[in-house]
């Protein structure tokens, strides 16, 4: 018998294809099983705000996102100079990372089996945060809620966004897709 708890565990994709497909299948009244909504991508962005003029703080960011994700970011630059932010057109403003396919689903499993529990306060996700295609975007104040962050390595604290693209048509359907795969919404949490 093993002790290991991950060992018994599904993965979140055979999760979504044994119990997620049929229960919103019959739940959204889809006659097809392509009809319903799944998880296209997720894109991992991070701003580096006011440490702009710090030439290693991007760096620091890209190693970071580096290893929350296990792929290499990309730079973002700016498309136009804005004088009030002090940016210049071309300036390398952010970082992010895509993650598709297999990466996404077990980036998706630690986020809402590990992340999500380390977070300082947690009392769920707010489940207003849905765009008109159903697609989810959530806001981390400290990047140290993931477990690849060692704490004694951080010099500064920077946050990152979280965007789960879907198939979804409306928020609804993405509120149930978001749902039927694990994320711990508020409102669900103070009913239980």
């Amino acid at each position: 018998m093993s002790t290991n708890p991950r060992v018994n565990m599904e993965s979140l994709y055979q999760i979504y294809l044994k119990t997620v497909v049929p229960k919103l299948k019959t739940e959204l009244g889809y006659k097809n099983v392509m009809q319903v909504p799944r998880v296209t991508k997720v894109v991992l962005n991070a701003g580096i705000g006011r440490f702009i003029k710090d030439a290693g703080f991007i760096e620091t960011v890209e190693t970071t996102l580096s290893r929350i994700t296990g792929q290499k970011p990309v730079r973002t630059k700016s498309k136009k100079s804005i004088s009030n932010f002090k940016i210049r057109e071309g300036q390398e403003i952010g970082v992010m990372v895509t993650l598709r396919g297999k990466r996404m689903y077990q980036f998706l499993e630690k986020l809402v089996r590990v992340t999500f529990p380390r977070v300082r306060d947690f009392r769920g996700i707010p489940s207003t945060a849905f765009d008109r295609q159903g697609n989810y975007t959530i806001g981390f104040k400290e990047h140290i809620a993931f477990p690849e962050v060692k704490t004694e390595e951080i010099d500064k604290i920077h946050g990152l966004q979280v965007i789960i693209g879907t198939t979804a048509k409306n928020q609804e359907q993405g509120r149930a897709l978001l749902k039927a795969l694990g994320f711990p919404f508020a409102n669900s949490l103070k009913k239980s």
